[in-house]
């Protein structure tokens, strides 16, 4: 049977192109048929509705945005939930909270199919280039089964053990990302106000110890002020939000995440939130510019 892949955004697109290319056998549906447009010239099937992609696809893979629209597409709570999903691996790629994980596990179970939690870590740029990392949980024979399909997408694949330990495994990497970016671009900011040349800041930042393929990229974004997205303040505004709320259900603190959570939620609210997550800059030149009226007055 064919593989199905739903959900063609930021990531998803170039997720599913690279199967494509690699031979996989894809049929594809996306909430916006235009969103499917690349994967129809590059060969693939774009399915009419999900129920197609179901009816033709043995293995389904979700790369959607939100628990809401997961929920929506697989029919759950529906009468029908239960045909669609019987006899069905379900892959599901997005970022979710941990628990949904598990509740959509046991369904999906009850149900008679099969699931495997694999997030990715990774942004635009790896999704295109096929350098993502995925992180999966799920039946072990199951996950092993999975593997294989995934290559084209992701430069490796480490199995975390039971759902949910993938996505909290994401969220862990989520709180390093986060606050990676955010200092560097605190860091820009301090520099660009000091009045030193920014072209050289970069420089000693991609020379230097702390040198990353992301601090690399984003600082060039941060130079260029080009915010184009890669991973958006929305999204990454989500993610907070998610491992924000996995520590306070653990008891554990977060106070740097939480620091993050402000920042981008200022960004977000400044009208920002669906430029890259580079543009955090944009919630630190407001506070600075607070100041400086504060200063004046």
């Amino acid at each position: 049977m064919k593989t199905g892949f739903i959900g063609l955004g930021v990531m998803g697109t170039p997720m599913a192109l690279n199967l494509v290319r690699a031979g996989t056998d894809l049929i594809v549906w996306n909430r916006s048929p235009e969103s499917a447009e690349a994967l129809r010239a590059a060969g693939a099937e774009v399915a009419a509705d999900v129920d197609a992609v179901f009816r033709k696809a043995g293995t389904v893979i979700l790369m959607l945005a939100t628990e809401a629209v997961i929920d929506t597409v697989l029919g759950r709570g529906a009468p029908d939930f239960g045909a669609r999903i019987a006899g069905h691996v379900i892959i599901h790629m997005g970022t979710t909270a941990p628990q949904y994980s598990k509740g959509l596990e046991e369904e999906i179970r009850s149900a008679g199919g099969r699931y495997v939690e694999a997030p990715v870590s990774g942004s635009r740029r790896p999704a295109e280039e096929g350098r993502l990392v995925a992180m999966l949980a799920g039946e072990a024979g199951i996950v092993e089964e999975v593997r294989p399909l995934l290559r084209p997408m992701c430069r490796e694949a480490v199995v975390c053990g039971a759902v949910p330990n993938a996505l909290l495994m994401k969220l862990a990497v989520n709180i390093f990302l986060i606050a990676s970016v955010t200092g560097l671009a605190e860091a820009a900011h301090f520099a660009g106000r000091q009045g030193l040349d920014m072209a050289l800041f970069k420089a000693v930042v991609d020379a230097g110890q702390m040198a990353s393929g992301i601090s690399r990229v984003k600082s060039g974004k941060l130079l260029e002020r080009d915010f184009s997205v890669q991973a958006a303040i929305s999204d990454v505004l989500k993610n907070n939000r998610l491992v924000a709320e996995a520590a306070r259900r653990a008891g554990i603190a977060s106070p740097l995440l939480d620091v993050c959570h402000g920042l981008y939620a200022e960004t977000e609210g400044l009208g920002f939130g669906h430029e890259d997550m580079a543009a955090v800059i944009r919630a630190l030149e407001a506070r600075t510019e607070a100041i400086g009226l504060s200063c004046g007055d």
